[in-house]
């Protein structure tokens, strides 16, 4: 039978990332190095999730799709043949690079070696001041971009947002942005990591003295100069459930468990995939006489075929439930 499953963390060193992952959920991070990303469930090829517990520990997530099929995807389908999800957590010590994710109209053009990214942002920490850039200011054409990446000032054509903890910043594939400094967040996207930085705040990279490399021509080409959608949207309200995006990639809420509540856990048939962003409380199986405890920075996958389960919160616990429309 088919458990909730856990997934060792796939820890990413990166420029612009720091040691918060290690000080705000206890990651183990490897010594001396910033961390910028640590990828909490991934099927991509040469950076495959691995079960972290149980009876199927060291089995890789592609493996579990291919043995258990519907039992543990329901009716959800894989996406390019991939695991239909990746999840992240980043920690932005640095400002990211200007950044753009390719769309359909690319992806077809360029072929199979270009893969769509849509993804979306979940703030769990920030710094006062911290902000995040979300598309180009009003009126800004694809020459006037060019022409101030060319100048080092692409940054004062973006369009800066304040950002602060419950914030949820949707990115649809073309939209350029950026993560700030001082920002942890949760990120949920499409399983791609086909990525066009096109512009990097004329930073040096002090490992090897140079800029890093962009990809300008690409991401000219990649971006959607309309204005990008409302951001951001925040979770303000104490409400057991919150709608925070419905599209045709995933569906994700944010359920709230007060301290000393319990509430059914999992939908029926479905596959759900739970971040716990903040709090602690267990999950209690009553078809096995089981449980499991849940902490923040935990990602759990809880197949389709899962029989009934609840969850109860010890801290207030604060999750993004994931889910694939069918």
């Amino acid at each position: 039978m088919l458990y909730p499953l856990r997934f060792n963390p796939i820890f990413k060193p990166r420029i612009w990332g720091g040691r918060r992952l290690e000080e705000l959920f206890g990651k183990r991070l490897p010594a001396g190095q910033s961390i910028g990303e640590s990828w909490e469930l991934s099927g991509l090829r040469g950076d495959e999730s691995v079960v972290a517990a149980g009876p199927l520990a060291g089995q890789r997530l592609t493996d579990l799709v291919e043995r258990f099929g519907a039992d543990l995807l329901g009716r959800a389908r894989l996406l390019d043949g991939r695991f239909p999800l990746l999840v992240k957590l980043l920690d932005a010590r640095q400002n990211l690079s200007v950044q753009v994710h390719p769309g359909p109209r690319m992806v077809q053009r360029l072929g199979p070696g270009v893969r769509l990214k849509s993804e979306c942002w979940y703030v769990i920490d920030a710094a006062a001041g911290a902000q995040i850039w979300v598309g180009l200011k009003a009126g800004v054409d694809r020459d006037q971009f060019a022409a101030a990446v060319s100048t080092g000032t692409a940054g004062d054509l973006l369009c800066g947002l304040p950002a602060r903890a419950g914030d949820f910043f949707y990115l649809p594939a073309g939209t350029v942005h950026a993560l700030g400094a001082g920002i942890v967040v949760a990120e949920v996207q499409t399983p791609s990591d086909t990525t066009y930085r096109v512009y990097d705040w004329n930073r040096i990279d002090a490992a090897t003295g140079q800029p890093r490399q962009l990809h300008v021509a690409e991401a000219l080409e990649a971006m959607d100069y309309a204005p990008p959608p409302a951001q951001p949207k925040h979770d303000g309200a104490a409400r057991d459930v919150t709608r925070l995006l419905a599209c045709e990639h995933f569906v994700i809420d944010k359920r709230t468990v007060p301290a000393g509540q319990t509430q059914p856990a999992g939908q029926s048939g479905r596959m759900v995939v739970w971040q716990v962003v903040a709090g602690k409380g267990r999950f209690d199986f009553s078809a096995a006489g089981a449980s499991a405890d849940l902490v923040a920075g935990e990602l759990v996958v809880l197949p389709a075929s899962m029989p009934p389960a609840r969850v109860t919160s010890e801290q207030s616990l604060e999750v993004l439930e994931i889910t694939i429309p069918e």
